[in-house]
């Protein structure tokens, strides 16, 4: 049985991740969004909507407008949350540090809040886990994790690294739920965090949740995010539409019921909609 969640009821409600440090249970995913006015325009929306955390990558391509908006907002930088990820190529490469210290250029930042590896490469991900554990003792990361590590992924962490893992980040919606994996992190004090919560767009094709999304009078997406928050996992849901990152956050005046949530759980089918993290090609 599953831990209860404390009761989220704000977008500024935060949870507090293994090494004392708060993140927001709710932000902004920036993946596709083109770099210059199309992600400035999104962040600097998003901050005005009352959002505080925004999750970027070097491979997005978009950490420059991030970084800009940001700084553009007036809000001061203690409070809000950015995460960035080292891609691949550069950890194949054993640029690991090098791509850090190219990506806090690119935000012109100090420090990062969350630095994640985007992916488990078969190449070697303790090293380039080693160089974050490092980069996180000298204070310019507030915390580090993983995107996309399997249960034994984390296993091999822990066997050769000395800092635990404060998040991962994977791809989690009713159809690929991970049970598993969400129940290895919690017991371990890792934070799951969803990539992907829409299903790229098609929960609204879902037929079991239109009855829910008025039941409640919300719509199909508010009813998938406020699932996600009550389950305990951080949600990062992405667009650059001003009304969608509106409606997005309007999940916090509502609860769903214990036989609802459990009518979205029912719908996993262990469907992916981007890549296995033991087979991606990339």
């Amino acid at each position: 049985m599953e831990r209860p969640v404390e009761k989220i009821t704000s977008i500024e409600d935060c949870v507090t991740l293994n090494n004392g440090v708060r993140m927001p249970w709710f932000g902004l995913g920036v993946f596709l969004a083109e770099e210059g006015p199309q992600v400035e325009e999104a962040v600097s929306q998003a901050l005005e909507a009352g959002y505080r955390s925004i999750d970027t990558a070097a491979v997005y391509g978009n950490e420059k407008g991030v970084g800009r908006a940001v700084r553009n907002s007036g809000i001061p930088r203690e409070q809000i949350f950015i995460t960035t990820k080292v891609w691949n190529t550069d950890m194949r490469q054993g640029k690991t540090r090098e791509a850090f210290e190219e990506s806090l250029s690119r935000l012109d930042m100090d420090y990062v809040d969350l630095y994640l590896i985007h992916w488990p490469v078969r190449e070697g991900f303790i090293e380039p886990w080693q160089v974050l554990e490092s980069i996180y003792e000298s204070g310019r990361i507030r915390a580090i994790g993983v995107s996309n590590f399997l249960v034994h992924h984390l296993e091999a962490l822990f066997e050769h690294g000395h800092v635990v893992p404060a998040v991962n980040q994977v791809e989690f919606h009713p159809y690929l739920r991970q049970p598993r994996l969400m129940a290895f992190c919690r017991n371990n004090q890792i934070q799951l965090e969803a990539w992907s919560p829409l299903m790229q767009g098609r929960i609204v094709d879902v037929p079991e949740i239109r009855p829910l999304a008025e039941k409640y009078g919300k719509s199909p997406v508010q009813i998938v995010l406020r699932w996600d928050l009550q389950h305990g996992v951080v949600t990062i849901p992405k667009t650059v539409r001003r009304d969608r990152i509106l409606s997005n956050a309007d999940i916090f005046d509502f609860e769903l019921s214990g036989s609802d949530m459990r009518l979205i759980d029912a719908l996993d089918r262990e469907q992916r909609f981007g890549a296995h993290p033991d087979k991606f090609p990339f």
